[in-house]
């Protein structure tokens, strides 16, 4: 079993920032990327950045500039910082996980995908 619990959402003023945590807990061997989604009231969910551990993290324009992903691979986190921080930001911040494998040495088994419950980002204006 694997478990992305987030951590961070709160409210925030627009201008400032928020750092929003996500751990992964279970028996976990490696994951292969970890990134950050959000959705809006009414809306879709929505890419923001991720981290596949290749040096190259991908944003949503949105987030580009504004945004930085970072990954702590010996806590199998990936955190979000959030800077100059928008209205529009506001929304409900999920943790995704791609290619998570866990287990044992006799037995592995990989996630394909894993989402945490997310976390509640609100920005006033």
């Amino acid at each position: 079993q694997v478990q992305l619990v987030e951590s961070g959402g709160a409210l925030a003023q627009a201008g400032g920032s928020l750092k929003l945590s996500c751990t992964a807990s279970g028996s976990i061997f490696s994951i292969t990327e970890m990134g950050w989604y959000r959705q809006a009231a009414g809306k879709e969910r929505e890419f923001v950045a991720s981290d596949s551990g290749d040096n190259t993290p991908q944003y949503a324009e949105s987030a580009r500039d504004r945004f930085t992903i970072s990954r702590d691979n010996s806590k199998n986190a990936v955190y979000l910082q959030m800077s100059a921080l928008k209205p529009d930001d506001t929304a409900i911040y999920y943790c995704h996980a791609k290619g998570v494998a866990v287990g044992t040495i006799s037995r592995i088994d990989t996630y394909s995908e894993v989402w945490g419950q997310g976390t509640l980002v609100t920005v006033a204006s």
